[in-house]
């Protein structure tokens, strides 16, 4: 590709708008599906195979797609733009037939679907900030992008809270608020990518590189580069990837328990009894606002943190204060307090959607950057796979079958991923951070 050209502060923030609408709809995944897998009927060791759709796809979608977004080239759209579209087309497409589920199966098959789109949209934005961004500006794409993350998963959450206000009672087997909030989940979602794709000019390739890509390949090849690149994988990828194990099957515990955790701690209720159960999930959504909110206040101050303390000390920092909160989140009766024990988990979600990048960044040749983005995908679904297929059992025998002690479980976790990622030798991030004030 031709070389990196400087990008002002408002580019930047253009070129990850999209990133708000998948992670609008990743919002509604986290705190309004097992909700509407309650609703519809399921027990809570059915929960989390329900939710397998999410890091199955990513496993075989996300590592596809890289590769096949790096030997792309669309001259009228670009490398990358083309596989945002049609992300954003089936994910919009779920969110406007997520609410007429009418059974626990129906939801789950659209599940599949919604985690397809939002897949295929997802990787290629992580490796358009390598490919957009020189050495010197990647730690603020990056951090955009979690900037995105908190804006888009707020709104998401504030929605459970607000539209239970607006929209009262039911249409068929779903309160009408589930209407509402994914409606606008599929506006947002295809809206945000047309004005990325509109604002953003990709780096065409190469006088050599666009002969390669002319070369005809068989569907095979993108698998046979991601075994490829497994194999010439970085030392530090491998042990970013066991930090990852432990940190990702937490999340997933947590995401999947905290609505019933909070109902049963503070309104000392199940799902059985529809409208409080409706009235925690609704606070819950509000709590997993505020985490958001957390996310994107500190974002850019962690790229800082990075830069003068190394990146794995930062996120290593912020797992641990995401465990503390995690291990006091269940014991909490008085509702309003929740928000302060999930502070912490804002703080380490806002490393989590950047930092660990900056840890492997500079180990991946530029070549490379589509393919080894979807590995990192794949060592961030994997825990979750073996999550969805072993977690049921563990709250069921080990731990009473109670949400609460499954967030308790998941802080016991994130203290292990914080002990592995201090083990991690990577590259101490040194370079220079310009932001461009939004001011001018």
């Amino acid at each position: 590709m031709f070389g990196k050209v400087k990008l002002s502060f408002w580019q930047i923030l253009n070129m990850n708008v999209g990133f708000f609408g998948i992670q609008y709809s990743f919002g509604l995944q986290q705190s309004a599906v097992t909700p509407i897998y309650d609703f519809l009927g399921a027990s809570p060791d059915q929960i989390p195979i329900l939710h397998l759709a999410g890091p199955v796809t990513g496993l075989l979608i996300q590592p596809i797609i890289g590769a096949l977004s790096d030997k792309t080239w669309i001259p009228r759209f670009g490398r990358r733009k083309p596989f945002f579209l049609i992300g954003a087309i089936l994910c919009s497409l779920a969110l406007l037939a997520f609410p007429f589920s009418s059974t626990l199966w129906m939801a789950a098959g659209l599940l599949w679907i919604l985690d397809i789109g939002n897949n295929t949209a997802m990787e290629p934005y992580r490796a358009l900030i390598a490919d957009k961004l020189d050495e010197e500006q990647q730690p603020l794409g990056f951090q955009m992008q979690s900037f995105f993350t908190g804006l888009g998963q707020v709104l998401a959450n504030i929605s459970l809270f607000v539209f239970p206000l607006i929209f009262i009672g039911a249409i068929g087997s779903l309160p009408t608020w589930v209407y509402a909030s994914f409606f606008l989940g599929a506006i947002c979602s295809i809206a945000s990518i047309l004005w990325s794709i509109s604002k953003t000019k990709e780096n065409p390739p190469t006088t050599e590189e666009f002969l390669k890509l002319k070369e005809k390949r068989s569907f095979i090849e993108p698998l046979l580069e991601i075994f490829a690149a497994v194999k010439d994988m970085p030392k530090v990828m491998w042990q970013l990837a066991l930090v990852y194990l432990f940190q990702w099957y937490a999340l997933f515990c947590y995401w999947q328990n905290s609505s019933k955790s909070v109902a049963l701690s503070v309104w000392k209720t199940t799902p059985l009894d529809n409208e409080a159960y409706s009235e925690a999930v609704g606070w819950t959504g509000l709590v997993n606002g505020w985490y958001n909110v957390v996310t994107f206040l500190v974002a850019f101050a962690l790229v800082g943190f990075a830069k003068k303390y190394s990146a794995k000390k930062v996120h290593a920092f912020c797992l641990f204060v995401a465990a503390i909160g995690f291990l006091i989140f269940p014991n909490i009766e008085n509702k309003n307090l929740l928000f302060f024990a999930i502070t912490g988990f804002g703080i380490g979600w806002a490393s989590m959607m950047g930092i660990p990048y900056l840890m492997v960044v500079s180990d991946i040749p530029k070549e490379r950057y589509g393919v080894y983005m979807g590995i990192i995908n794949m060592m961030i679904v994997i825990p979750m796979i073996i999550q969805t297929l072993s977690f049921g059992y563990i709250l069921k025998h080990f731990l009473n079958n109670d949400p609460r002690n499954a967030i308790t479980f998941a802080g016991v976790l994130l203290i292990i991923s914080a002990i592995l990622t201090l083990l991690i030798k990577s590259k101490k991030v040194t370079n220079e951070i310009n932001f461009v004030s939004p001011i001018h």
